[in-house]
């Protein structure tokens, strides 16, 4: 095909050479990066590895700090790593804060991916001779078509590039969106030049008339354009179902034009997009039927009653005016805390799908129910999908028996993601607003159940201290959380950890809405016990509020033959002078309520953070001045600090 006024294509002429060797060198350079992620992995395994292994058969008092000369090199290189990678600037305006830059660490990646591109476009071609337009456009033409496997490699739920690097796609998903920016910029160059060089010779309407591949390029164009513009925030979360629909549809018709513009000896990269995309697709639907038919065998209803052939009996209820609790019954995978899973309900929305943070850490027993391997989900009600279970599950418990909620079947896909390993820090610090508990609270749980001592009476894991920061504006939407963590600070004091919970509540008069959340039905897991007098629990809010009971009630379940005796606890503002309730109308102080964990413990500290561009920024920049202030593994003493960041966003 041609695509230049002197014949010359992609494939063949004078350029061909050297673009494809730039091309090819391309995909070199994504090879090393990701055989160094691999490569930095396997290294963190291993140091994560042995501070497992010195928990449980030394008596080192901290197993997290570098023991060797290379382990502290190690350290050092990663605490300058993290340093400069973690600071983000927030734009606190409301309706501009979608502009907020990446964290730093992006930016990095950013300015080093730009500046491959740039070098590829315009090496050897900024030559001012006859052949320059189409000189400059072959190569962005080359540039492009080799960008297109990534950008659809980044894409995929099942990526190769993503597990490689030990992340999940939803952690890659921003740089699927900035490639995305920059194969659209090189088209762009690609297309101008040629554009102009026919408009110099006046072949403009020659070339659209008697090439279909220019039609074809310039809808590839119109199509990538579209796809930029509509995958800014503001856009998408306007309406985040049309969006993906369409984004999918948009995706496939531009591989479908690329491949008619470019020539055959340039397919290949639309052909490796093409298998990202229908593997990834074929995985994902493989996986959707295994998790949720049972053809070759009967479930057992006597094991358990959840069970059922296709898809998975899922209990609903409504918590306050914003909270949906789902319980999912008889999943048959294993999970870990801060995964989340892919849940469709045919009942509520016929032909969505959407992600939700999977809320428990292990099996989650119902009052009077056996629900086996359940699983269960938080989700604030929004808009759309979300507004829509919300209001399903307020019609359903007026209109079902007490005690006897009615149920709907659930399909789930998952689970997804790629957490870190929570035990291998000293101090855990997890800081969550609303909602974002649901990520931050399976932690705590999962950390405090492996919190236990070996047949040798050596601990388990390395943490010894757990900080945790819950905040919301609405008392309902931490109401379901704080009897999970009165169970908590039981099992804690109990397993020889610290734990220290904070619970702020910032709309006014809004503290005493949680005991009446806890007093509703099926609004709590069932396995929660009560709380030790001793037990730790600062509370923030603006103003002294009455008494807040505090206790819910445990359940037992026939597939664990085991019943749960719970008792009653419950923390009142007015009549304990206990000094670890504190009163407070401020917001939390974030950096100090972090700054304090740092500085009491003294191994490597891990800060998690789930909430809104604001709080997450916020932990960030504080992590990062805190790190740098102390002079992390730089000969002061001061030990690492680890963030691990999940924020709300469409």
């Amino acid at each position: 095909m041609d695509m230049g006024t002197g014949g010359m294509d992609m494939g063949s002429g004078m350029f061909s050479k050297d673009n494809q060797a730039l091309a090819r060198a391309y995909w070199y350079i994504i090879a090393g990066v990701l055989a160094l992620l691999l490569l930095i992995r396997l290294v963190n395994s291993g140091q994560h590895w042995l501070r497992l292994r010195t928990s449980r058969t030394s008596s080192m008092q901290h197993p997290t700090k570098p023991a060797t000369w290379y382990w502290q090199a190690w350290a050092t290189l990663t605490a300058v790593a993290r340093e400069i990678s973690y600071p983000q600037l927030y734009v606190p305006y409301k309706h501009l804060s979608w502009l907020t830059p990446p964290p730093m660490g992006r930016v990095l990646v950013l300015l080093g991916y730009w500046a491959v591109v740039v070098y590829m476009m315009a090496a050897g071609a900024i030559v001012k001779d006859v052949y320059y337009w189409e000189r400059v456009g072959f190569r962005n033409a080359w540039v492009t078509v080799a960008q297109v496997p990534l950008l659809y490699l980044l894409a995929a739920k099942t990526s190769l590039v993503a597990l490689l690097a030990g992340t999940s796609y939803e952690r890659l998903n921003w740089l699927h969106r900035w490639v995305a920016r920059t194969v659209f910029l090189t088209a762009t160059v690609h297309g101008f030049h040629f554009w102009t060089e026919w408009v110099r010779a006046d072949f403009v309407q020659d070339y659209l008339q008697w090439m279909p591949m220019v039609r074809f390029g310039l809808g590839a164009w119109a199509l990538l354009l579209w796809m930029v513009l509509t995958s800014l925030r503001p856009v998408r979360a306007a309406a985040y179902e049309v969006f993906v629909a369409q984004h999918v549809v948009a995706a496939v018709l531009f591989l479908w034009l690329v491949y008619l513009h470019v020539p055959a000896s340039a397919r290949y990269h639309v052909w490796l997009a093409v298998a990202a995309l229908g593997l990834d697709r074929a995985f994902r639907l493989g996986r959707l039927l295994w998790q949720n038919t049972r053809l070759l065998r009967r479930p057992d209803a006597s094991r358990c009653r959840g069970g059922q052939r296709f898809g998975h009996r899922t209990q609903i209820a409504a918590v306050g005016a914003s909270l949906t609790v789902l319980t999912i019954k008889d999943v048959h995978f294993r999970w870990r805390a801060g995964q989340h899973l892919y849940l469709w309900l045919p009942r509520v929305g016929a032909f969505e799908t959407h992600p939700f943070t999977i809320a428990s850490a292990h099996p989650t027993l119902l009052p009077g129910t056996c629900t086996c391997n359940s699983i269960q989900l938080v989700v604030r009600a929004h808009a759309g999908f979300s507004r829509r279970l919300h209001a399903y599950a307020q019609k359903t418990a007026t209109e079902g028996p007490p005690g006897n909620p009615k149920t709907l079947t659930a399909w789930v896909a998952g689970p997804y993601g790629w957490p870190p390993r929570w035990d291998v820090f000293e101090t855990l610090v997890l800081v969550s607003a609303s909602t974002g508990a649901s990520f931050t609270l399976p932690i705590l749980e999962s950390v405090l159940d492996a919190a236990g001592e070996d047949g040798d009476g050596k601990r388990a894991i390395c943490t010894r201290r757990v900080d945790f920061l819950l905040a919301a504006r609405q008392g309902d939407e931490v109401g379901f959380y704080v009897a999970r963590l009165h169970e908590a600070l039981a099992k804690a004091a109990a397993r020889g950890v610290e734990l220290t919970v904070a619970v702020a509540v910032t709309g006014r008069g809004q503290l005493e809405t949680i005991s009446d959340s806890l007093s509703r039905p099926n609004t709590a897991s069932a396995s929660t016990a009560a709380v030790a007098d001793e037990s730790k629990i600062i509370t923030t809010t603006e103003k002294t509020t009455a008494d807040a009971d505090l206790s819910a009630t445990g359940g037992g379940g026939c597939c664990s033959n085991r019943r749960r005796v719970s008792r009653a606890a419950s923390s009142s503002s007015s009549s304990s002078a206990d000094s670890h309730i504190h009163h407070s109308a401020a917001r939390p102080d974030v950096a100090g309520f972090i700054r304090r964990a740092v500085e009491a413990t003294g191994g490597e500290t891990g800060v998690v953070v789930c909430g809104g561009a604001s709080l997450v920024a916020e932990v960030r920049t504080s992590v990062a001045g805190l790190s740098d202030e102390r002079a992390v593994h730089k000969g002061t003493g001061a030990q690492g600090i680890h963030l691990h960041v999940e924020e709300y966003c469409f």
